[in-house]
């Protein structure tokens, strides 16, 4: 979360499609979403009020990048 919104990186849910994600880019207030274990396409949110954080990006196990995990000091 950045400023208590969905941000890159954060696990969420989408209530408009009841699917879970990623968020992978943020365009001029559309979110970028990809479901969480790949498979299936991207899909966009154009309202963020439907995109509830399951898991903040700083609270997520480092996924298979050793950049991330340094990062996060692990």
């Amino acid at each position: 979360m950045r400023d208590g919104k969905v941000w890159v990186g954060d696990q969420i849910h989408d209530k408009a499609t009841d699917r879970d994600g990623i968020v992978t880019d943020v365009r001029s207030g559309t979110y970028v979403l990809r479901p969480l274990y790949g498979g299936g396409k991207e899909w966009t949110a154009e309202d963020g009020g439907t995109l509830t954080v399951v898991v903040p990006l700083d609270e997520a196990p480092p996924r298979h990048s050793p950049r991330r995990a340094r990062r996060r000091g692990n």
